[in-house]
Parts: C-alpha cells; structure tokens; sequence
C-alpha cells in the first residue's frame, strides 16, 4: 500500500472540488483520478497539474487511472454518479435507486483490486450508498463510511458562530442522524469554550438567546439554498473529504460525525446514520454513543426508519 496515495472516482464538479482541495492538503504524493468520462478527467487532471508549481500546492503525481490503481491505495474516493439540480425536488434520496446501481459496480471494480483501502462515500444519499456498499460488496465496516453529516455539522457551527460573534472552530457539537430531512442537533452537546449553547446570550453580551429552530432551519436548507443560487454545491463538501483524509493520513483520532453501518449502537441495525467516531489510520476505529434526550433517540430512530424504508425499495 502507498501510505499517501488517493484514488478519486468521479470527475464531476464535487469530484473537481475534491480534487483541489485534496492538492492543498499538502499530503498527498499520488492522486488518481477515476471517470467514465476520460476527457473530462483528462481535463481536470492537467488544469490540476499545473497548480503544482507553485509554494503552496504539493508536487504529488496526478493522473488519470483505472481501478486497477485502487490495489495500492491508502484512501478511495467516491463522488460518481448524480446530484439534485435545480428545479427538482430538493431531497437526496430521490437519487437512491439510480445511484444505488451506481454504487454496486463501483465497489465490484474496487473489490477485484483491495479491500484494504479506506472507502469515503459521498454520493447521495449518502447514508443509503454507504450501507449498501459496505453491506453487497462485504467491505470491512472500519473501513468503509461516508461524509455524512459531517457538513451540516460545519454549517450548523458556521451559522452559531455568526451569530455569536466567534471564530466556529471553537464552536463544538453535532448534527446527527440522516444526511437529509430528518437530520437533528443533539443541543445538549452544543457549546463554545464549555459555555451550553442556552447560556450563549450571557456570556457573549449577545441582544438575545441562540434561536434553535432558525439555526437548524439554516443548516437544513443550506445545501438546497446552493443548489439554487450556483446549480450544485461543492465546496464544503470538497473540504468535508479533506478533514477526513488529514485525519486519516495523520492518525489524528479526531472525533468526526460519519455515516456508519451500526451494529446495535444507540441499540439500531441494518442502516448507516451519522453517529461521532474516532477517525484514525484504520478508518472509523471506534463508534462513541453520546448522551441523548428520549426526544433525539425518537429522531433518531425515526432517522433510521426513514432510510429502512428507502432501502427496501432498493432493487
């Protein structure tokens, strides 16, 4: 295995953002790049290349691949397959069945080469591809998850610290569940420097409390507000992949929320929800189950029921 060594498949405008950013990481010595579309990866592999040049890009080897190049990969990227544009109904999961198929003969190229390599999903829906690629191709479960609500949790931390008047790394919580309409935010994991999000107002001489529903409103409605003003989202999304890969490559043991397949965690089987986990060098090394109100285990479970639902008319 190439301990620094990428493969992205998909070269759409998620996949083209991915492949950016990941440059930027300054980590990466191979990135390969993966399309039924060869011109288009052809196209963004050279525009990519010539940023190598110059201080800040790393001088990492960037081509155009097979999934031959995923026997010795460290780390594979899924972005293929297609997104919510404007004017279609803004829910991800319009797209499971085509992308389910997708996804299916995806991992059996994969699997032919390695089942070492660490999975990243981020085809939407994300939470459904995810469990069907760990679950039809066998993949080992710490090594297959996807982005999840990974951005949402960014976005929901953008918008407090907006509000509040502080950088949003120091803001700190999770949204959880589903990567779509049912998503929650667990509030009682909310805070900033330790202070809970209820006693924001006081501590930061702010004119009135956090308003939780408008916060949440924002998080939800952020991806589909994209879509509509620019045609599709990939930005955030790009540097979602990112923190996953530096954590990674870096065996950082960062606390990240991920969709994972669960195994009786918060006492749910047979779907993938984004739940915190420890992201190390081995993947998704272990599943913390956080504290819950009984009200957020009932979003939760109605997380997991909605995408039961959506996989059993999955053919």
């Amino acid at each position: 295995m190439n301990a620094n060594k990428v493969v992205l498949i998909g070269a759409g405008m998620v996949g083209a953002a991915t492949l950016n950013s990941i440059l930027m990481l300054n980590l990466v010595s191979e990135l390969v790049v993966i399309d039924q579309n060869v011109q288009r990866a052809q196209g963004e592999v050279m525009d990519a290349s010539h940023t190598t040049a110059f201080a800040y890009s790393s001088g990492a080897n960037i081509r155009v691949g097979t999934y031959a190049d995923c026997k010795d990969a460290r780390i594979i990227v899924m972005t293929a397959g297609p997104s919510i544009k404007p004017g279609e109904k803004m829910d991800r999961q319009i797209l499971a069945q085509q992308n389910a198929g997708i996804m299916t003969q995806v991992m059996s190229e994969i699997t032919k080469y390695t089942q070492d390599a660490i999975i990243i999903t981020v085809t939407n829906p994300v939470d459904v591809v995810t469990y069907l690629a760990k679950t039809r191709a066998n993949y080992p479960g710490n090594k297959i998850f996807g982005t999840g609500t990974l951005l949402d949790t960014a976005r929901m931390r953008q918008i407090i610290a907006q509000q509040v008047g502080v950088d949003s790394k120091n803001v700190h919580g999770y949204v959880l569940g589903e990567h779509g309409n049912s998503a929650f935010i667990p509030w009682n994991l909310v805070d900033i420097a330790g202070v809970p999000v209820d006693q924001l107002d006081r501590a930061f001489h702010m004119k009135a409390p956090i308003d939780k529903e408008k916060v949440f409103e924002g998080t939800k409605s952020a991806g589909f507000d994209i879509i509509q003003l620019k045609g599709y989202t990939s930005s955030g999304i790009a540097m979602s992949v990112c923190r996953l890969i530096k954590a990674i490559i870096l065996d950082e043991r960062s606390i990240l929320p991920i969709s994972v397949v669960l195994d009786g965690h918060y006492d749910t089987k047979n779907v993938a929800l984004s739940v915190p986990c420890v992201v190390g060098k081995n993947g998704a090394e272990h599943i913390l189950e956080v504290p819950l109100t009984s009200e957020e285990r009932r979003q939760f479970k109605q997380c997991a029921q909605n995408l039961t639902d959506i996989l059993g008319k999955i053919s």
